[in-house]
């Protein structure tokens, strides 16, 4: 407990799932929490769960409302401290399935997204600052009708890599977390009706026999996001149930 205590963390798609679970960790243990969505009436909610937090309206592909949010920790006067680029999209799709309009916009969140919300967070992340991104075991596994969201996963953990390098002279870590299977709202919008059932036939095939609770990635944010981690740069930690482990 208190290992973020006076810190200044900016979690993107912080009002459900991975992102408002990682939120509530980090505010828990002490950091001031900004978090930014798309749906006002969610953050609200999120804000109200977390505690001591802040919630600015946007969608990361838009380059005025990120430049938005941290404006808004400007005005917070603290610097960035934790910066963990979680919003992301996804789709069920194969490739003859896939249209030019959700191709972009898979990449326009999924990748020009996280690029945003690091680029333009540069001038205010504080020296000694933890990036994460999250990513995606579909970035790596070929997983079929996951092919563009894969191949957004893969760019941000390339994107990692030399970010990594690139911030290192101001002794920031870029990590990456990538998830397999997780229970949130996303199940919902991609299966709809059939979301419980292909949970269910997708924990089946996995190790551990179930899909993660975004509290359990959170777990792994926080860790990479902490001094805990101090000695650890560029990696791509996998919370799967090793689906892609063993």
């Amino acid at each position: 407990m208190g290992s973020f205590e006076g810190m200044t963390a900016v979690v993107t798609g912080g009002s459900a799932g991975i992102g408002l679970a990682t939120a509530k960790r980090l505010a828990a243990e002490g950091a001031h929490v900004v978090i930014t969505g798309r749906r006002a009436e969610q953050l609200e909610t999120a804000v109200a769960e977390i505690g001591d937090a802040t919630a600015v309206v946007g969608d990361v592909s838009v380059t005025g409302d990120v430049e938005r949010l941290y404006q808004q920790v400007r005005e917070l006067g603290r610097g960035v401290d934790v910066l963990v680029a979680n919003a992301g999209t996804n789709q069920v799709a194969t490739l003859e399935e896939t249209t030019e309009e959700s191709h972009d916009r898979l990449f326009d969140v999924n990748v020009k997204g996280t690029f945003l919300t690091v680029q333009k967070a540069l001038p205010v992340l504080n020296e000694g600052a933890s990036v994460v991104l999250v990513a995606s075991t579909a970035g790596g596994s070929g997983t079929p009708g996951q092919g563009a969201y894969g191949a957004t996963k893969a760019a941000v953990r390339s994107y990692a890599r030399t970010w990594a390098n690139e911030l290192s002279g101001r002794g920031v870590r870029v990590n990456v977390v990538s998830p397999g299977p997780v229970d949130t709202p996303l199940w919902d919008e991609v299966f709809g009706a059939r979301a419980e059932e292909v949970k269910a036939t997708v924990a089946a095939g996995l190790p551990a026999r179930r899909v993660a609770d975004p509290d359990e990635v959170a777990a792994a944010v926080v860790f990479l996001a902490s001094s805990q981690s101090s000695f650890v740069d560029g990696v791509e930690l996998h919370v799967d149930g090793g689906m892609n482990q063993v």
